[in-house]
């Protein structure tokens, strides 16, 4: 057996695609391309046959588990296994869709070798970046942690210079308040040698006038013993203490600061080439939006009056009219699986809940446009002014206006005020993304209302400009827009940095939606298809 039965098997002439053939004369093995290049040189004799009848090829058949004296030479494709010639004709695979083994085997290599390539060529290399990625960021984190590392240490130099300099103050009252403990007992003392000095100097005077019959001195005599009976005053100083109040060590935490949480998210990647997982024909003569209810539902409207729920296999599971009878300019599914819409022409926007439809905002001067619903399950309202010379996004909860995003921090106008699509997106990270198409420009504003950034596409050779028309975004807070004259879907990251496009054969993209697995789904405008696409 030729050993190399058992490998992908290149081309020994381009050795790049898989061998198809190969010329026994010349013993060399060919791919469909290269077999016309080969037979061009006619200083030779040639003779091209498939390669599995080559005469060095030795298949290796592998025996039927119940006729063990029968190769399986057949190919089931229901069942997708080798068989053998009885089972394919008499047993339990009769009827079913047979093949040649070998031409099966030659299909199979050449999956392999696509499978080969795109492991080899892209799927490894992305591994590669991403653990060279993980390896600069642990490097990364060594660093970071070791200047927090620093900053605590530094943190506490601080603090034990503070701490000694408040022991060496406390140390210098300690000695001032001791020397003026000492001066006043000092002074005290020195009051009481007084006064015992002056009794000394009485008693001896008075044993002088004991001692001698001097008349005159014995007459002058006045005792000052009541004087001296009345005792100096006793001084009492208090010693002085020093408070040692109980350390709170929650509080001393708290003052010397704290570290903050870990946090690790799982951020998903992009596939190398988004595929189309479903397309749902609607019905429409011209679709507009799209809007997920489930993973295998969605809601849908055109040039109607009538909204229309399917599935992904194009059935029909209910469709509602409008209360006007006026086509909706746009719909969202509420986090509580209930549908709301627009109405531009009377100015309202309505909830449908139970197929029961109830008005819950009327306008005055203003006309609704696009809307989405946000993560506190309240609404945001793109909307212009009758006179079409201004334009906004509105806050509602409930029925309750509690926002209004118009201008930006110098009083210029954030949206342009043409009556063109601005459908409005609210992201994960609650900023508000809003496709202006007549701008031709994605505008994101915090949540606050604050400008973040402008997207206007990318400098390229297209003939269109770029025009966003749909919007949303995902779990992982990408942004994605539909470029309507491009036939093409933008992916951006939260900040407004483009990743990638999404292609897919789109052709007029218009409305979007992803459902809870991120898988994203495209109205196409023209074909009035919902193409359902895998791009995570």
């Amino acid at each position: 057996m030729d050993p190399r039965a058992q490998d992908v098997i290149l081309c020994d002439l381009c050795e790049t695609d898989p061998l198809q053939y190969c010329c026994e004369h010349c013993d060399i093995n060919l791919c469909t391309d290269c077999v016309s290049k080969h037979l061009s040189d006619f200083s030779k004799k040639h003779e091209i046959a498939p390669y599995h009848l080559h005469k060095k090829f030795t298949p290796s058949y592998s025996k039927c588990l119940k006729h063990t004296d029968e190769d399986c030479k057949l190919y089931c494709e229901n069942c997708d296994i080798p068989v053998c010639s009885t089972c394919a004709l008499f047993r339990e695979h009769k009827g079913h869709d047979i093949s040649d083994v070998l031409e099966k085997l030659g299909s199979k290599k050449q999956l392999i070798q696509k499978d080969l390539e795109e492991l080899e060529n892209k799927i490894s290399p992305r591994y590669k970046e991403i653990s060279s990625a993980v390896q600069t960021e642990k490097a990364e984190v060594e660093t970071n942690y070791g200047k927090l590392a620093t900053t605590a240490d530094q943190q506490g130099e601080v603090w034990h210079r503070e701490v000694t300099a408040i022991v060496n103050k406390r140390k210098a009252d300690i000695v001032e308040t001791k020397t003026k403990h000492i001066s006043v007992l000092d002074k005290h003392t020195d009051e009481i040698t007084h006064r015992m000095t002056e009794i000394n100097q009485v008693i001896l005077e008075m044993k002088n006038i004991l001692d001698t019959n001097d008349i005159s001195l014995t007459s002058t005599y006045k005792s000052r013993n009541d004087e001296f009976n009345k005792l100096p005053p006793t001084i009492k100083v208090t010693l002085p203490s020093l408070s040692t109040p109980t350390i709170n060590t929650e509080k001393l935490n708290e003052m010397f600061g704290s570290l903050t949480l870990l946090s690790v998210t799982t951020v998903g990647s992009l596939l190398a080439a988004p595929r189309l997982t479903a397309t749902i024909d609607t019905g429409y003569n011209t679709l507009y939006n799209v809007s997920c209810l489930s993973e295998d539902q969605v809601w849908t409207r055109g040039f109607s009056k009538t909204m229309k729920l399917l599935n992904l296999q194009n059935k029909l599971l209910t469709s509602i009219q409008t209360k006007s009878g006026n086509a909706p300019e746009d719909m969202a599914v509420t986090r509580d699986g209930d549908l709301v819409y627009t109405d531009y022409h009377n100015k309202t926007v309505n909830l449908i809940k139970n197929k029961k439809i109830r008005t819950v905002i009327t306008l005055q001067g203003w006309r609704p446009c696009n809307v989405c619903c946000t993560a506190s399950n309240g609404l945001l309202v793109t909307m212009y002014s009758n006179d079409l010379k201004q334009s906004k996004v509105v806050r509602y909860s409930g029925s309750t206006e509690t926002q209004t995003i118009q201008f930006n921090d110098k009083g210029r106008s954030l949206y342009s005020s043409d009556y063109q699509e601005k459908s409005i997106s609210e992201n994960k990270n609650l900023d508000i993304c809003v496709a202006d198409s007549e701008a031709r420009a994605v505008v994101v504003v915090n949540q606050s209302g604050k400008l973040r950034f402008r997207y206007t596409g990318l400098p390229s050779n297209t003939k269109e400009s770029f025009t966003p028309v749909g919007i949303t975004t995902d779990s992982l807070s990408h942004i994605l827009t539909a470029d309507y004259h491009n036939h093409h879907i933008h992916i951006l990251d939260q900040d407004g940095q483009f990743l990638r496009y999404i292609h897919c054969d789109l052709e007029r993209p218009l409305g979007l939606c992803v459902d809870i697995r991120d898988n994203l789904f495209v109205a196409e405008c023209n074909t009035a298809k919902v193409k359902k696409i895998q791009y995570l």
